[in-house]
């Protein structure tokens, strides 16, 4: 039994959901729109600005359908009123980023900047040489997106050096040891 599946969605005001055949999702909100294509199989209806998802039979694959449509739908909602954000740290001597319009110009120790276009539909700010935030409303986008900048440098386990997540924690090691 799946309990996040179960769980109603209240639609907030000022949230416009509309679903077409096949399960096309579209939510309209005040900081933009999203459209996501679900699986066919499962049953989304609305009912006095509630939603709710329920899937046809007990299979393994609809178990797991379930949650992971509600959870969609419920992050497409919350993107379009709130947005997503994710803090990433640059920690190291000489590392830091700097923004040049729409690009991101990351030096991490390489020979060469590393320039990154922001996506369509992504904010990037730096706030200081070291922070780099990234917004945006479709979840996976965001989180795709630092990724990618997380991967050009992940942090090192002997110095701590690289970028990491704001709050992320790295394990430190113990170096070689001279005789």
């Amino acid at each position: 039994m799946s309990r996040i599946g179960l769980k109603p969605i209240t639609i907030p005001s000022g949230v416009e959901v509309k679903i077409n055949d096949n399960n096309l999702v579209e939510v309209k909100g005040p900081k933009g729109q999203l459209t996501q294509q679900l699986s066919p199989e499962m049953k989304i209806t609305i009912e006095d600005g509630v939603l709710t998802v329920a899937r046809p039979s007990d299979l393994k694959r609809h178990k797991s359908l379930h949650g992971l449509t509600r959870t969609l739908i419920q992050n497409m909602i919350v993107g379009v009123t709130e947005g997503y954000s994710k803090t990433l740290e640059i920690e190291g001597t000489g590392y830091r980023a700097a923004k040049q319009g729409k690009k991101l110009v990351l030096n991490l120790g390489y020979s060469h900047p590393i320039e990154l276009e922001d996506p369509e539909g992504i904010e990037v700010e730096v706030p200081q040489p070291n922070r780099i935030i990234v917004k945006g409303i479709d979840k996976q986008k965001v989180g795709n997106y630092a990724a990618n900048i997380r991967s050009f440098r992940k942090p090192e386990p002997y110095k701590g050096k690289g970028i990491r997540y704001a709050g992320e924690i790295v394990r430190r090691k113990v170096g070689k040891t001279g005789k």
